[in-house]
């Protein structure tokens, strides 16, 4: 079973689990680079840049193919919708299970599993559900197991990482044959959007119940509606995937009759599995290896869409770091433009805000840029920054920033922090925790005790900035230093409830520029996700998406 909290036993003393279902995204994306630690042949010299360019599509397969392996970095806790929350498990179930919604790898949604939606007013979403949909095991996909899948989310015995989409939903039901009603307590901007990812993933409702604790595991597998089906598990070892003839979607019908995932949790076995095409593909990729796959003979190396930020997060409030002043001292004695060149070898760039630009693609464009643009910005300026510090009297004073021994990027992350506390006259000490231990600063109060400042990856699974900005309202669980702003909170609670996308972003631009003027959390910088193809096989989208859009489906022959 996965580690995920249990769900709250009331809706009034609610924990966001969402949020919580974020945080171990966040927790889990740095475990990625623990197990991207150390790479075949690791570039020389420090610091060196891989040229690098977005991709939208790799070229067209040219036919289908019997089956490709694909590396993972580590094994799925559970193939359970409901708590999948991680990238090893959505990168398998994005090809097996489907949602009402789909988010597609340009970060727009579609219809899914319902084929429209409308909202008659602003507590009321109706889905109509796709006629003539078989699950894997035949038999068809009916409103009643959109209920009972959806319903699960929220039941506090299952204990889903996504029970915060559902925190405002008064009921569930079926209103047609091929139609379901959901009622909110209040308007939610955000829940018709998390309907595109794990939050609205529909599987049958008779196997839920036959399953039973055994749904999602090895043993028990999943039933759902995708372009392939579960084949079989081997714990420790590979997970198998069967093209599903029966797939409803005639431009995603798979074109490999297989998909074999391998565990290698060892970065140098993956890179070297990729080199000897062993394996013939794996997403991201570690990026002490960007320079070694980009001149491979074995394949290519791809870069895509994204909509993580690196951050660093301010935990304690209470100490030298409590003072707005001296986060923003502290951000300005970063060098975030020598961490991209080192740590990530130049693929990537400084970032000004929590949210990828991409995150704003629902205003029109000339607003677009303009909100992307109006935030406020931290120069690299160690010298004006100490004197910030100084006047805050903060001069001397211990912070401790956590880290872990996962990779030379994390690494070099933290370096960058010490150096700068020490520029701006704060006494730094680095805390070294286990990858394990590390995790639980995302999930445990009394972990991030005596902790003033850990470093996160953060992504969004919805194209919207309120994904991110939601996530620091007082009292959310992943508002991990209890910061707090009115004029913030209600920012925030005013993007909830605007339906109109601009409307809403002008509301997520206000909470912004609120976040970002007080720094609750430090922004330092983005990348772009990573994959690799092998020579044998092409087609995918290079995307965050991957994460819920059957990827795989579209991955043929490449001769």
């Amino acid at each position: 079973m996965p580690s995920t909290p249990a769900a709250p036993a009331s809706p009034a003393t609610a924990r966001p689990l969402r949020r919580v279902a974020g945080t171990v995204l966040a927790a889990s994306a740095l475990l990625v680079t623990a197990a991207c630690s150390g790479t075949a042949h690791p570039t020389k010299g420090s610091g060196a840049s891989t040229p690098y360019q977005l991709t939208a599509k790799t070229p067209a397969a040219a036919g289908p193919i019997n089956s490709f392996t694909w590396s993972i970095y580590a094994e799925p806790a559970s193939l359970d919708y409901a708590y999948a929350f991680d990238f090893p498990p959505n990168q398998v179930l994005s090809n097996v299970c489907e949602s009402l919604l789909r988010w597609n790898p340009d970060l727009t949604t579609s219809p899914g599993l319902a084929t429209s939606y409308s909202n008659p007013d602003p507590t009321t979403w109706v889905y109509k559900i796709r006629p003539g949909v078989h699950f894997h095991d035949g038999t068809v996909l009916t409103a009643d197991d959109v209920v009972a899948s959806l319903r699960r989310q929220m039941d506090p015995a299952v204990g889903a990482a996504w029970a915060n989409t559902f925190r405002n939903v008064k009921s569930i039901a079926t209103s047609g044959p091929l139609e379901v009603t959901v009622k909110l307590t209040k308007p939610d901007a955000a829940f018709n959007q998390q309907m595109a990812n794990s939050s609205g993933t529909v599987e049958s409702a008779a196997t839920l119940k036959k399953a039973g604790k055994d749904y999602g595991s090895p043993k028990g597998g999943v039933n759902c509606t995708g372009p392939f089906s579960f084949g079989s598990w081997s714990s420790g070892q590979s997970l198998t995937l069967k093209k599903f003839d029966g797939y409803w979607d005639t431009k995603l019908k798979a074109k490999a009759n297989q998909v074999k995932f391998v565990f290698l949790s060892d970065a140098t076995t993956r890179v070297n599995a990729f080199q000897s095409g062993e394996v013939d593909g794996g997403w991201m990729i570690p990026a002490d290896a960007y320079s070694q796959l980009s001149t491979s003979t074995a394949g290519k190396l791809y870069y895509g869409t994204n909509t993580t930020v690196t951050d660093e997060v301010v935990s304690n409030l209470k100490g030298p770091l409590g003072k707005t002043e001296v986060r923003k001292a502290l951000l300005m004695a970063i060098d975030r433009k020598g961490i991209v060149k080192a740590g990530a070898h130049g693929v990537g760039k400084v970032s000004d805000s929590l949210v990828t630009d991409n995150m704003w693609n629902q205003s029109p464009e000339d607003r677009r840029k303009a909100l992307v643009a109006d935030v406020p910005k931290y120069a690299y300026d160690p010298a004006a920054a100490k004197k910030i510090a100084e006047k805050a009297g903060v001069t001397g004073k211990r912070v401790v920033i956590a880290t872990s021994p996962l990779d030379s990027q994390t690494t070099i992350i933290a370096q960058a922090v010490e150096q700068a506390a020490k520029a701006i006259g704060l006494d730094p000490k680095i805390e070294t925790l286990s990858p394990e231990k590390y995790s639980t600063l995302f999930t445990d109060p009394a972990a991030r005790k005596g902790i003033d400042l850990f470093m996160t990856f953060w992504y969004t699974s919805v194209t919207d900035p309120i994904d991110m900005y939601g996530s620091l309202e007082t009292g959310m669980f992943t508002n991990y230093g209890q910061w707090s702003n009115k004029e913030f909170d209600a920012a925030v609670e005013k993007a909830g409830a605007e339906y109109d996308p601009a409307k809403r972003n002008e509301f997520n631009a206000e909470a912004q520029k609120i976040a970002l003027r007080e720094l609750p959390w430090l922004p330092l910088y983005t990348t772009p996700t990573s994959v690799f193809l092998g020579n044998k096989i092409t087609g995918v989208q290079p995307s965050v998406a991957f994460l819920y859009y059957p990827w795989a489906a579209e991955i043929g022959a490449k001769k």
